[in-house]
């Protein structure tokens, strides 16, 4: 059976609410970060990826997010070649998560 790829800002609020442990990966550049992002996210821009890949656990669930979904869509690619599974893109980044989840949250 084929393991989720993608996750929606919903489904991953669901989560969050029920307690499940996510690692939240923030790959947008640091001025966006600053700008708006999900509580308790970590910050490790895109292109740094490859030189962070040891600091990933294969066991452990990760959502990865950017602002539509483009960056995270490609480290999550990445890092599915490599072996990982449990790791997911959020579909529609932290724009979704502001329209859908949080309306207070910055948008640009």
């Amino acid at each position: 059976m084929e393991e989720e790829h993608e996750i929606t800002v919903k489904d991953l609020k669901r989560l969050l609410d029920s307690g499940v442990h996510v690692n939240l990966i923030d790959v947008r550049e640091p001025h966006e970060y600053d700008f708006c992002h999900i509580a308790d996210s970590r910050l490790v821009p895109v292109r740094q990826i490859p030189d962070h890949v040891n600091e990933f656990n294969l066991n452990e669930e990760y959502v990865f997010y950017c602002h539509v979904g483009e960056r995270s869509g490609w480290a999550v690619n990445f890092l599915r070649q490599l072996g990982f599974k449990k790791v997911r893109n959020l579909l529609g980044g932290v724009d979704a998560w502001a329209i859908e989840i949080d309306p207070t949250m910055p948008r640009y």
